[in-house]
C-alpha cells in the first residue's frame, strides 16, 4: 500500500511540474532593465525596439514600462513587467523593450521632466503604444484596447510620440 501511494504521489507531482510555468508568476513583474539595444536584434527573442520622438528637452528622466495587454494588467499598479529609466535627452531616444515571450503587450512612457518622481501634469510627457489621444478627459490612461500590440519571436519596430499637456 505504502509503495503504491509513493509511486502515486510521485506521479501527481511530476505531472503538476509539468503543468507549472518555467517561472514562477510573481518573477515576470517588476523587472528592471538597462537599455541594452544588442537586446533588440534578431534572434533574441520578444522585444520592440522602440523610438520616442518629440521629447521636450534634455532634463530629468525617461521611463519606459511594458503591460501585457489585458484590462487587468494595463497600468494596474505592480502589473509592469519590464522598467527602463534613463536620463532624458531631447529629440529621438531609442530603447529596447525585452518582453518574457510571445504575446500581447503595451507600453507607457513617461518623461519626468524635473526628475522628482512625480507625473506633474503641468510640464511632464507621456507616450503610448499606438500613439493613442492622451488628454484630460481620459486621464491620459486611454483602454487597454487602444495600446495592445502582438509580438512574436522577435523583436518589432514601434515608435511613439511623446505628448505634453502644457
Amino acid at each position: 500500500m505504502r509503495t503504491t501511494f509513493k509511486i502515486l504521489t510521485g506521479i501527481g507531482l511530476a505531472a503538476s511540474a509539468l503543468a507549472l510555468p518555467a517561472t514562477p508568476v510573481a518573477a515576470q513583474y517588476n523587472q528592471v532593465v538597462r537599455n541594452d539595444l544588442s537586446r533588440c536584434a534578431a534572434g533574441q527573442g520578444a522585444g520592440v525596439m522602440l523610438t520616442i520622438n518629440n521629447i521636450s528637452q534634455g532634463t530629468g528622466t525617461v521611463r519606459v514600462q511594458s503591460y501585457r495587454g489585458t484590462s487587468e494588467e494595463w497600468l494596474a499598479s505592480g502589473k509592469w513587467l519590464t522598467r527602463t529609466e534613463l536620463p532624458a535627452r531631447a529629440g529621438t531616444m531609442r530603447v529596447c523593450v525585452p518582453l518574457p515571450g510571445p504575446g500581447t503587450y503595451a507600453i507607457a512612457v513617461r518623461h519626468d521632466v524635473n526628475g522628482n518622481g512625480r507625473t506633474d501634469l503641468r510640464q511632464d510627457g507621456g507616450a503610448m503604444s499606438n500613439n493613442p489621444s492622451i488628454n484630460v478627459l481620459n486621464m491620459g490612461r486611454p483602454s487597454y484596447t487602444r495600446t495592445r500590440f502582438q509580438v512574436g519571436n522577435a523583436p518589432i519596430p514601434m515608435t511613439v510620440q511623446m505628448r505634453y499637456f502644457r
